[in-house]
């Protein structure tokens, strides 16, 4: 069983930048890719990006690429999306994943355990 605790979401400025943190519990963490997913007001949840158990494969949706950075200390039991030149349009709420598939998947139905979501507003 792992437990997972999203921080770090807040109001920031388009073109502004964030840190969202994702604590994870337990003493398996390295054993699991990560994954950041994100769902907006009346849209789907979508994937935003993984990283593998090692930490030496990271994965981005198109949207992001460039602006996001997935990484992962697995000394610290914690994942991190640092992200840069926020958007109006990346204003959801951001879910950290966890899924026994090694390699960071982007499908969300491939994960196994959730956060409770952090909010991220980014204003125009």
């Amino acid at each position: 069983q792992v437990q997972l605790v999203e921080s770090g979401g807040g109001l920031v400025q388009a073109g502004g930048s964030l840190r969202l943190s994702c604590a994870a519990s337990g003493r398996t963490f390295s054993h699991y890719a990560m994954g950041w997913f994100r769902q907006a007001p009346g849209k789907e949840r979508e994937f935003v990006a993984a990283i593998s158990w090692s930490g030496g494969s990271t994965y981005y949706a198109d949207s992001v690429k460039g602006r996001f950075t997935i990484s992962r200390d697995n000394a610290k039991n914690t994942v991190y999306l640092r992200m840069n030149s926020l958007k109006p349009e990346d204003t959801a709420v951001y879910y950290c994943a966890a899924t026994k598939n090694r390699y960071g998947p982007r499908a969300f139905y491939e994960y196994d355990y959730w956060g409770q979501g952090t909010q991220v507003t980014v204003s125009s």
